[in-house]
């Protein structure tokens, strides 16, 4: 079964990634029925435009549905009611990436005492709505060691945003990436005593972290484009989909209305051009690709690749490209 999706855009600018997201599951035994659901879509917003989805789903659904979630992101829901021993879900999309922190200036930030007021509930006072990611998850609880660790990126008075970059500077170079190192369920207090784990770790540890400051994170689930250009060494993420952070510091200069500055510890940079967006939440658990539930199935070998790849075009006079897409902090 095929979905698809496109929109109209405004004259090129940035540039052209395409993403082939395959997920396989094969079953021992027949699976009677199952019901799924997943966040696979990319985002489209001002610095990220979706030029084309498409879902393939093998074997095709029962039934299907789409919604948004309280973020406004697309979300897939299906449901197969047939015995089947394999089930394969590729989503291949097509995004154009625009650089939206290159006017960044982190030092204008407000300081972070201040942010963090502006997010403490007083009663009667208006509701802010990135208030609901400075509270613990499931995959994000409240560690007092998380506060220690970041206490020395947040001296009084600092600016959020030019504090928030230098805990990110330092969990880039305290925690060693270190593929397989860890699973979905390793609890984050381990990640910490350990000091390695994989960019899914590490984005929860720094929203854990600046939590504990009092601040709202949110947890980023996407792609990236590991070979970008030939210029510096390839990005750390290998062919799988890709986490990082963004935090709430509004009122930065160079940062968009909205207040959210988006940070990867893994390969210590502020995304520009080679970052895909998918879904932002609490944790992973808000933004899984896919997750479902199964009447039957035995046991099952779960087989996940992606593959970014740059598309070739003609710059044209319209496409402005950045002399780096590995911009600095």
């Amino acid at each position: 079964m095929r979905v698809s999706a496109s929109s109209v855009l405004p004259p090129a600018t940035g540039r052209q990634i395409e993403v082939v997201h395959l997920t396989r599951y094969d079953y021992t035994a027949a699976v009677s029925a199952s019901h799924h659901a997943g966040c696979l879509q990319p985002l489209q917003d001002a610095g990220q435009a979706l030029e084309s989805f498409r879902l393939d789903i093998d074997p095709e659904p029962t039934s299907l549905t789409h919604r948004r979630d309280e973020q406004g992101q697309a979300c897939v829901h299906f449901q197969i009611d047939r015995p089947h021993g394999v089930l394969q879900v590729q989503a291949t999309s097509r995004v154009r990436v625009r650089a939206r922190f290159a006017h960044r200036r982190p030092d204008a930030s407000p300081a972070w005492e201040a942010v963090a007021e502006r997010l403490r509930y007083v009663a009667a006072r208006p509701f802010e709505p990135a208030s609901a990611f400075a509270q613990p998850a499931p995959y994000v609880p409240r560690l007092d060691a998380l506060r220690a660790y970041a206490a020395a990126s947040f001296a009084p008075g600092r600016p959020a945003a030019e504090a928030a970059i230098d805990l990110m500077q330092r969990v880039h170079r305290d925690f060693e990436y270190r593929s397989r190192s860890t699973d979905v369920d390793t609890p984050l207090a381990q990640v910490l005593e350990q000091r390695a784990g994989v960019c899914q770790d590490f984005a929860h540890l720094m929203c854990g972290a600046l939590r504990m400051m009092g601040l709202s994170a949110r947890y980023v689930s996407g792609y990236l484009l590991t070979r970008p250009t030939g210029q510096g060494p390839a990005l750390v993420g290998a062919d799988a989909s890709h986490a990082w952070v963004q935090v709430w510091c509004p009122g930065t200069p160079g940062v968009p209305a909205d207040g959210w500055l988006d940070l990867d510890p893994t390969n210590d940079l502020v995304p520009a051009l080679d970052h895909v967006r998918v879904a932002v939440g609490r944790d992973y658990g808000d933004v899984a690709p896919l997750r479902g539930v199964i009447r039957g199935g035995g046991a099952h070998r779960l087989t996940v690749g992606v593959t970014t790849r740059l598309l070739p075009e003609d710059p044209g006079p319209n496409v402005a490209f950045p002399d780096s897409t590995r911009s600095p902090p």
